[in-house]
């Protein structure tokens, strides 16, 4: 599917904030204020060991029961991990070690990649959008990869040397995996899959580096919010399923003792796409979901703070 290509400049950013590595790295006695997290303290996470995270093969979609393991694990869960999934184990490692030794980096080298006023893209950190908001225990490094002839390399790093190259093998490896599962999730929801996939196809794909610095009061900060993607894979396909398949609500914590890195990638249609309930699915009942333009969306995304699902909240109608 062929689409005009709209600029992300403009579409928004995240209030600058101080470097967490660099306050981390101060020892300090007593953390500020704004990261400190009462609600943290009181969370009851489950230890129920009968609990299996669903785990799909990706090499056997097609088969029967394996369609179904992924459609139930859509409906019932919002995630699983997939295995057999065609990415090279070289070509994850290497992103890990480029990413990783990104990180280790002086501040100074670091912030040539920093992000500029009214834009997500670079190093920084996201969704902050008020001076009184509560902060997440961690830095970021966010770019977008897809699609191509809009990459802005002014935000990509030249240390360590190789990683530019690594990202975009990694990119393509990505892309080629959203498009192969977008399919089958099309399958099993009774859709066109080529025609649901044709709306990621040239649309955009962005990758978030995270990284989270120990902290000694662990129990007291939280490295990302909770909160549920406003993308492709998670929470756009809850809406465009009509509610079928759920996003999960998610969150990062961060370890007393040692640093923890994590990449994830979010995979959206292009910005001229119509975000909505597929029409085959609302045949039978009505949409619970409003339909706007995936522009309109971002923006509402990326002026928001992270809460929960109080972006799906937002596109009920």
């Amino acid at each position: 599917m062929e689409t005009e290509v709209l600029s992300r400049d403009g579409l928004g950013g995240s209030l600058p904030v101080d470097n967490v590595q660099a306050l981390a790295s101060k020892n300090l006695k007593d953390i500020p204020s704004r990261y400190i997290r009462p609600e943290v303290e009181f969370d009851v996470v489950s230890i129920d060991e009968s609990l299996e995270i669903p785990m799909i093969d990706m090499s056997r979609l097609g088969d029967d029961d394996e369609q179904r393991k992924l459609h139930m694990a859509c409906r019932d869960w919002g995630f699983f991990q997939l295995i057999n999934h065609g990415v090279e184990d070289g070509v994850i490692e290497r992103m890990k070690i480029d990413i990783q030794e990104f990180f280790k980096l002086p501040l100074q080298e670091k912030m040539a990649c920093a992000q500029l006023l009214n834009n997500l893209e670079g190093y920084g950190q996201a969704f902050v959008v008020s001076e009184d908001q509560k902060l997440d225990w961690g830095d970021m490094l966010f770019l977008f990869p897809l699609p191509v002839p809009q990459r802005n390399m002014r935000f990509w790093p030249t240390n360590p040397s190789s990683l530019r190259e690594t990202l975009d093998k990694y990119s393509m490896e990505l892309q080629k995996v959203t498009i192969h599962l977008l399919k089958h999730l099309a399958k099993n929801l009774g859709t066109d899959p080529e025609r649901l996939a044709s709306f990621f196809e040239d649309g955009t794909q962005g990758i978030r580096m995270n990284y989270y610095p120990p902290c000694a009061q662990e129990n007291k900060v939280i490295g990302l919010a909770p909160h549920s993607d406003a993308t492709g894979l998670t929470l756009l396909i809850q809406i465009m399923s009509n509610g079928e398949y759920k996003s999960i609500e998610h969150r990062a914590i961060v370890n007393p003792d040692k640093e923890r890195l994590s990449i994830a990638a979010f995979h959206s249609p292009n910005l001229t796409t119509k975000i909505g309930p597929l029409p085959d699915l609302v045949k039978t009942k009505g949409a619970e979901y409003r339909t706007m333009l995936h522009e309109e969306f971002v923006r509402l995304t990326i002026s928001s703070k992270l809460d929960g699902k109080g972006l799906l909240d937002q596109m009920k109608l």
